[in-house]
């Protein structure tokens, strides 16, 4: 199966150019409704997959497993890692390594050991494969539900790098399992090098990668150049790393932390933001394309077995997403929770939640999917098959069971964002404003007759930081948030009549079109503007 993401099996009547243009209009949709219900768009998609999927004579959807490892996932990666907070991450790294590593690896042996006492044909590296398979947890649908709510910057940022990370730690033990499965022998050592050269020389590759695309973007001032190699520098750090046996995940990480901790220096601003939305609308359709399919692959495959082993296979599917969300919340609690309340004696309460939130959010995604696409044909009879629906089981499982719930737990568990956002982001404001009008102040002898202008300026800024001064204080944010809505509110219908004299000329004749985009560009960077 080859030549596509998705394709309609043999015998359908839908072609894949119109299955996938159905699929587009069904992802809108349902996007478009779960933002109005409040709901995180990947699991409404999921759960619009599955009601598709029992639509009687619904073409068949093949996903081939390459194109999801080799097209999909480098560029998920590295966006996810170019917007990771260098700093934060690296504050806490130590909790993220021992969630994308040890936990990994705890969860996939767990699993295993479940997975062979239910079903005992299954041998030792497959259920190792399997474990290994549904360990590593996606990020996505969580930070989109914890970014919503009042939770602290802290939690997501351990989730978006243990989701950076554990695919790694997953896929080696992945491979170093199936080739276990098929015939391979098995050592511990070879599999500790195995495993530290494929993080080392992933790591390695990455950096380099992202080395040489900076150099080439620092010489570039041609934006739709720099956009191109954007979008090719993902598949530039992951191609030659896969292909030199090294982790092709830690490598499109490692190039998306560099470059997005020097994207500043970099890029000039109208590659950012076209950049920016570039990237947005790219990793938006993957991830539509991934989490409807996955709900819509659910109803088929089961159809392709018998009725009694579909049950089976379901709740063994059940049984190991529990087992999957104890090992979680042990792990956690465990090794995260009771050396912090050694440590640092900080609230018990407060530690104790945040604690329940990271386990509660430890749902499953791409990666797993792609995993038990790509198991391979050659393991024992009916082993790749049952794989596939447990697999499926789970990340259902999680993306529904834990999903729907997780705002109802955080809600109840009222942590608070608290207010060190709050305060940095004033802070750096207030510095920036004194930067522009210490600057302001030089220019008056250099500019003497363009003083109206600075006097203007300078009006502005101290607008500006009157506004700061009152964003430092929580009991004044809701009648500052009025006011700035209100000012936006003005602004917007100024803007609104530019634009419909601007429609106005054009229809009479007065101006081109070439004038006509121009003059509606500078009104779309003004309301881009009043929108930040």
């Amino acid at each position: 199966m080859t030549g596509g993401m998705l394709v309609a099996a043999r015998g359908d009547s839908m072609h894949t150019a119109e299955l996938i243009l159905a699929l587009l209009i069904a992802v809108a949709a349902l996007v478009t409704i779960a933002r109005r219900l409040g709901i995180a768009y990947p699991i409404f998609l999921v759960i619009g997959g599955l009601g598709l999927g029992l639509v009687p004579r619904i073409p068949r959807v093949e996903i081939d497993p390459d194109v999801i490892f080799l097209t999909v996932l480098p560029p998920l990666l590295y966006i996810a890692a170019y917007f990771t907070p260098v700093r934060s991450l690296r504050a806490n790294l130590g909790t993220i390594s021992s969630l994308a590593v040890a936990l990994v690896i705890a969860s996939a042996v767990a699993v295993a050991v479940v997975a062979r006492a239910l079903i005992p044909d299954l041998t030792w590296p497959v259920a190792l494969a399997l474990g290994a398979i549904v360990a590593p947890p996606d990020a996505i649908a969580a930070t989109a539900i914890a970014s919503r709510l009042a939770v602290p910057r802290r939690i997501i940022t351990i989730l978006e790098g243990e989701s950076l990370l554990n695919d790694a730690t997953a896929l080696t033990l992945y491979s170093i399992a199936v080739a276990t499965a098929v015939g391979g022998g098995f050592s511990p050592t070879t599999a500790v090098v195995t495993f530290a050269g494929a993080m080392l020389g992933g790591g390695a590759i990455g950096v380099a990668v992202g080395w040489v695309i900076a150099q080439i973007r620092k010489r570039l001032e041609d934006t739709p150049v720099e956009i191109t190699i954007s979008l090719l520098t993902p598949y530039a750090a992951f191609l030659p790393a896969d292909r030199l046996g090294a982790s092709g995940v830690i490598a499109t990480v490692a190039a998306g932390l560099y470059l997005g901790h020097r994207g500043s220096r970099i890029m000039g601003a109208d590659a950012r933001l076209t950049g920016r939305a570039v990237w947005e609308t790219l990793t938006f359709l993957l991830n539509g394309f991934v989490f409807i399919v996955m709900g819509l692959e659910v109803p088929l495959l089961l159809r392709a077995v018998t009725p009694s082993l579909a049950i089976r296979l379901v709740g063994i599917g059940l049984i190991v997403s529990l087992v999957l969300v104890g090992v979680r919340v042990l792990f956690i609690f465990g090794t995260v929770l009771a050396p912090q309340l050694v440590r640092t004696r900080q609230d018990m309460r407060w530690l104790s939640a945040c604690s329940l939130v990271l386990s509660w959010a430890g749902m499953r995604g791409v990666v797993s999917l792609a995993a038990a696409l790509a198991l391979p044909t050659t393991l024992p009879p009916g082993a790749r098959e049952a794989l596939v629906i447990v697999t499926l089981t789970v990340i259902v499982f999680t993306l529904l069971g834990q999903g729907l719930t997780l705002p109802a737990l955080i809600r109840r568990l009222r942590l608070g964002a608290g207010g060190e956002t709050r305060e940095e982001e004033a802070g750096a404001r207030q510095q920036l404003l004194d930067a522009a009008t210490r600057r302001i102040d030089q220019l008056y002898p250099v500019w003497p007759g363009h003083r109206p202008l600075l006097d203007q300026l300078r009006g502005t800024y101290r607008h500006r930081a009157e506004h700061v001064d009152r964003q430092r204080d929580p009991a004044s944010t809701d009648g500052e948030d009025r006011e700035l809505i209100e000012h936006r509110e003005i602004r917007r219908t100024v803007i609104d009549s530019e634009r419909e004299a601007l429609m106005r000329l054009r229809a009479e004749g007065a101006i081109s079109d070439e004038v006509f985009r121009n003059l509606e560009r500078e009104l779309d960077l003004e309301e881009r503007r009043m929108d930040a």
